[in-house]
């Protein structure tokens, strides 16, 4: 990861700790400022990665015309910019291809990717859709993300059940009829 600086973090998580009258060589936390260090790496790998890349090389399709490929249930986390307080969810991905495709397994990357930075749930939501559109040459792009987000969960509202759904359409898909069958699709509606 580019710019990782790991004693940095530590230095900070010690000095947090430090700051709400912890002692940070006490044994319980002695080794957490390295083990956020481990986390934040983790968390942050998509800084600095290309996202297009993970969809890999697109193949020609081998029929005259594809319908709909739909990606559903696809986990993620990512941490909130906001709070830098983790936020989890699902992506459902769908793309109609132009002339080409990418593996099934390349969507999910791409989510990973982009997920792995500070983030807004909304703005997640777009770069996922600007990426598959981009990336594919798709004639249409449908994301949706359903996720739970930890600053309001666990925090202020304290709302325990709450998800927040965000979407982004590119394309054919923005056409109302055929995102209410996307959305029957991904609520399990399938036909």
């Amino acid at each position: 990861m580019t710019g990782f600086d790991r004693p940095r973090i530590e230095a900070a998580v010690a000095e947090i700790l430090a700051a709400i009258g912890e002692d940070s060589a006490r044994p319980g936390l002695a080794a957490t400022p390295s083990r956020v260090a481990d986390a934040y790496a983790e968390f942050f790998a998509g800084l600095g990665k290309d996202a297009a890349a993970e969809l890999g090389e697109a193949v020609p399709l081998e029929t005259e015309k594809a319908e709909t490929i739909l990606v559903r249930d696809i986990a993620f986390r990512s941490v909130c910019e906001h709070h830098l307080l983790p936020f989890l969810g699902v992506a459902h991905v769908a793309y109609l291809p132009g002339e080409k495709v990418v593996g099934l397994g390349r969507i999910p990357r791409v989510v990973e990717t982009l997920a792995a930075r500070p983030q807004l749930q909304e703005r997640l939501t777009e770069q996922i859709a600007d990426t598959i559109e981009s990336g594919t040459q798709a004639r249409g792009v449908f994301v949706v993300l359903d996720a739970a987000h930890t600053c309001v969960t666990t925090r202020g509202p304290r709302q325990t059940e709450s998800t927040t759904v965000t979407m982004a359409a590119r394309g054919a898909f923005t056409e109302p009829a055929s995102r209410t069958e996307l959305v029957s699709l991904i609520g399990r509606g399938i036909a």
